[in-house]
């Protein structure tokens, strides 16, 4: 078979696995009704559908890309799509909630190994030169997503039970795991270290504590609330073991952790910057409670009013990579990060006028988009043998912007004298955030440079 058909053939089906594990973000909000009527359960319980998934997430991921650097692309890949059917089919069997949970934790925690993989394999098997417009394809599958996860969710509540959506899985993991056997590359990128598990475990309890210390907080009792048994210890083991985590992995060999997002200024600037986006990120979950707020509409209808920012979100990833391999990542990240700063203004504005709702979301669309220039920075940064590891960086650090973010802006809101009120406060601080993120992107490596680097690859 032809190099580049195949590779066409690969990235369909790493398009197909990313789509899956985003469905099963976005489709979980509309069938969460159904779900509370059959369990009889109801407000933080509710809350952990979607939690577990990400907390699991979170913990795969560092483990996952490492071990597909270590054993190779395809049998990892493999391995984690079947852990994600084995959890979609905890899903739809379940009756009760624990049996839910556990589905969904196993779910999360297979997706952590198809998102960083799909990534890794596009840089290894894309030349530099062609990455960004591959990336861009990637990137859209959440705008996707957003689109789908509510027509599928809405039309198979109309014939079947919830638990049959989640079915919809299992044919297709199965189909993607024969095409992965057939077309994905079997062979490590480097040679095999010997992981580092103490690592792994520092790590897992580091991005534990943290989710599970911010999840905790009560945001009208706030004071009391950094306080209690259910905040403080967590959070303070955040701040004693990240230390301890960075002195053990900079002494090891074969450190878990990608130590060149430390050492390089390149890729310390990405990694501020992903965090900064997983921050202005966490804001879509609150714009169709801002969308009651100022246009008095029912929920169902302000959830459709985010059409704007989905179909930006789909459309403009693969029109942003495909300019990445033209004009360089530097000017893609620092216009996005431009939109992102005046949709958030906007925001802060509180616009009453529909369209400036829908320009702001349309806005921020295109600030959401520089996650590929992100990636393809890294790619070309960091070595074959550490490509995932480093893209599993790259995703936890946006993943801990998003916890931060969508905790700031609930303590925000019921803080300020007011619903409206705290919605313009918080917005203020995601412009003025997303501001210095600009400034940073100006430090950037120029077209000039980082071809000079792809060439040198």
């Amino acid at each position: 078979m032809d190099q580049s058909k195949k590779n066409t053939k690969i990235l369909f089906m790493l398009f197909v696995g990313v789509l899956i594990g985003a469905l099963d973000l976005s489709i979980v909000g509309p069938v969460l009704p159904a779900i509370e009527k059959s369990m009889n359960i109801h407000g933080r319980s509710l809350s952990w559908i979607f939690s577990i998934y990400l907390l699991f997430y979170l913990f795969g991921i560092p483990l996952m890309s490492k071990l597909s650097d270590v054993y190779g692309r395809r049998i990892i890949y493999i391995v984690c799509l079947a852990i994600f059917g084995l959890g979609a089919t905890f899903v739809s069997l379940s009756g009760d909630l624990t049996t839910l949970l556990i589905g969904r934790a196993i779910q999360g925690f297979g997706s952590s190994g198809v998102f960083p993989v799909a990534a890794a394999t596009v840089g290894d098997l894309f030349p530099a030169q062609k990455r960004g417009k591959a990336l861009g394809l990637l990137g859209a599958v959440f705008g996707v997503a957003f689109i789908l996860g509510p027509i599928i969710a809405g039309s198979m509540l109309h014939f079947f039970n919830w638990n049959a959506i989640f079915l919809i899985n299992l044919p297709i993991v199965l189909i993607l795991i024969i095409f992965s056997i057939r077309l994905l590359p079997g062979k490590p990128v480097g040679e095999k270290p010997v992981i580092n598990w103490a690592g792994i475990f520092l790590m897992i309890v580091v991005l534990s504590s943290f989710s599970l210390g911010l999840n905790n907080m009560d945001v009208e009792n706030l004071a009391t609330s950094l306080g209690s048994w259910s905040v403080l210890p967590f959070l303070l083991l955040v701040f004693l073991l990240t230390p301890v985590l960075l002195i053990y992995e900079r002494k090891q060999k074969d450190s878990f952790l990608t130590i060149e997002f430390f050492r390089s200024s390149q890729l310390r600037l990405v990694g501020f910057i992903a965090f900064g986006l997983g921050l202005f990120q966490s804001s879509i979950v609150f714009l169709p409670k801002l969308a009651v707020e100022l246009f008095q509409v029912s929920p169902s209808k302000a959830s459709f009013m985010l059409l704007p920012l989905v179909l930006s979100t789909a459309i403009v990833p693969p029109l942003s990579g495909h300019l990445l391999d033209k004009i360089g990542s530097r000017i893609i990240v620092l216009s996005g990060l431009i939109f992102a700063v005046a949709s958030l203004y906007l925001f802060s504005m509180l616009p009453k006028n529909v369209l400036l709702f829908y320009a702001a979301e349309a806005g921020l669309g295109f600030g959401l988009a520089i996650r590929a220039s992100l990636k393809y920075i890294v790619l070309n940064e960091i070595g074959a043998k550490e490509r995932a590891a480093a893209v599993g960086m790259l995703i936890i650090f946006i993943s801990i912007g998003q916890i931060t973010g969508a905790s700031l802006i609930g303590v925000i809101i019921p803080g300020s004298k007011g619903i409206s009120a705290g919605f313009g406060n918080a917005f203020v601080l995601l412009t003025a955030i997303t501001t210095i993120l600009v400034i940073l992107s100006l430090f950037l490596q120029k077209r000039k440079k980082e071809m000079a680097k792809i060439y040198t690859i």
